[in-house]
């Protein structure tokens, strides 16, 4: 199992060097991957773009950027220049985001989120490789060829459903996960999705699960800590399904919380469950808490 790092987004006038800081410390710490969130703050392809170029190398993902609001053959031309100024280093993360996003704050409708799903990826896919699309769909469109540098870079879908993990063996490279832990990814993600990638003939598909995590000897706190944080994603159909699944009331149940035995021995369950890349998303105890990480990376 490889090991990755959330970038955290830097506040004030200097982001993008903040950001470039963030990089270079994560390949001196023997992260094989960082990646950054895409909300309300920085355009994560432009940034991990803009910081990457003047950082060390290491592989840059976006986890990840919403589909609705954007064609995904513009989409597919922003990466490829993304990936091109990177040296094919760039990984694309994208997600249906959520019905209060899409429809409350963009005006898109949500309705059929598995239909607009297979028709994004009906054009990102051979777009993004640059061949030519000749694609008309329910809700897409496209009739068009990319000719820039930067293709064949890996698309992963944030693949929680049975319907969504299927989509992403057959066509994408794999998924990224949330709020998903070791029992939930052995019993219902990685089945799922390898067993649609084994049928399409692919490759084993790569399984990012990013998840919270602290380590600590107060682990009451800290779960209560991660509660207080990560309490949005308890609301969230998607992510709220499961938390179900793993047995988890709250998100901070889900969170990967204890001293260093405790945390590693959740590691290993997560590495027996068909994670290949584990990002963790440190929300207390920072400086123990990368201490161990660094250690599981550099094995």
């Amino acid at each position: 199992m490889r090991y990755g790092c959330f970038l955290a987004e830097p506040q004030g006038s200097d982001a993008i060097g903040g950001l470039r800081d963030q990089i270079a410390q994560a390949v001196e710490d023997g992260f094989t991957s960082a990646w950054l969130s895409h909300i309300f703050g920085l355009d994560a392809i432009t940034a991990l773009t803009a910081a990457g170029v003047q950082a060390p190398p290491i592989e840059l993902g976006t986890a990840v950027v919403p589909t609705y609001p954007r064609h995904p053959a513009a989409l597919a031309q922003q990466a490829m220049t993304a990936n091109a100024a990177l040296g094919g280093r760039f990984a694309l993360g994208i997600g249906l985001s959520h019905k209060v996003v899409i429809e409350n704050m963009f005006g898109y409708s949500f309705e059929r989120p598995g239909r607009h799903m297979k028709e994004y990826l009906d054009v990102l896919i051979p777009a993004s490789r640059g061949e030519q699309v000749d694609f008309q769909g329910e809700t897409l469109k496209a009739n068009v060829r990319l000719t820039g540098p930067g293709a064949g870079f890996p698309v992963l879908v944030a693949a929680l459903g049975p319907r969504m993990l299927k989509l992403a063996g057959t066509v994408a490279d794999g998924t990224v996960l949330w709020m998903t832990g070791p029992k939930t990814v052995a019993e219902h993600i990685a089945p799922t999705i390898r067993a649609a990638a084994a049928e399409a003939g692919r490759e084993a598909p790569r399984i990012v699960c990013a998840l919270p995590i602290s380590v600590t000897d107060d682990r009451a706190a800290a779960v209560a800590r991660a509660d207080e944080i990560f309490k949005v994603y308890g609301q969230l159909p998607s992510y709220r399904a499961m938390l179900d699944r793993e047995g988890a009331a709250t998100p901070g149940e889900a969170a990967i919380v204890g001293d260093e035995d405790t945390v590693l021995a959740r590691l290993e369950e997560l590495k027996q469950a068909g994670v290949t890349d584990f990002v963790g998303s440190t929300f207390a105890n920072r400086e123990r808490t990368r201490a161990l990480l660094i250690g599981a990376a550099k094995g």
